[in-house]
């Protein structure tokens, strides 16, 4: 196996159980004793969460920096909508890590909602029904699968997965932040 299979299928399955973490979480914290397993599995522990969520856009970001600088794909324009919501998030998570502060959730949730909506768009405009209005005016199409991991996988996807999944861990971290009153 060469290493581009290989990091295509750690990606791929990266993909798969991102979605599932993601599909989890929101259920838990949706349901109120969810929520309180959740929160007694974590306890006060902000931190984790926080920490959790800092890994998916650094994975994220190195694996479109591998994309388009090790194998030389060329990003079309939604990949560039999609880098743009992702890549602060490495910077302002890092920054709530380190200071441990709860509050992070508040300026970095509205990246990853963005980038989902642009992630689920460039899904359809690449498996959705023909005349699905393209963005991309000139350069790659938006609509071309460079990857296409187990058959359904493709580089959109996989960025649905990883702002599902930050979305989800911010959300966690919103339940266990400690309330005003408290601190």
């Amino acid at each position: 196996m060469t290493l581009h299979a290989a990091v295509l299928q750690v990606l791929g399955a990266f993909t798969v159980v991102a979605s599932t973490l993601a599909i989890a979480c929101i259920v838990s914290l949706a349901v109120p004793r969810g929520r309180d397993w959740l929160h007694g599995w974590l306890g006060e522990q902000v931190r984790h969460p926080i920490v959790w969520a800092l890994a998916v856009p650094v994975l994220a970001m190195t694996g479109s920096l591998y994309f388009s600088q090790v194998v030389h794909m060329v990003p079309c324009e939604l990949c560039w909508y999609q880098r743009i919501a992702m890549y602060p998030l490495v910077p302002i998570l890092a920054v709530g890590a380190l200071r441990e502060e709860a509050g992070v959730w508040r300026y970095a949730l509205p990246l990853p909602i963005v980038g989902v909506l642009v992630s689920a768009y460039h899904v359809l405009v690449q498996y959705g029904p023909p005349g699905v209005p393209q963005p991309c005016g000139t350069g790659v199409s938006c609509a071309t699968r460079y990857v296409s991991v187990f058959g359904f996988i493709s580089i959109p996807m996989m960025a649905v997965a990883a702002f599902l999944l930050l979305i989800a861990l911010l959300l966690l971290v919103r339940h266990l932040e400690p309330e005003a009153d408290e601190v």
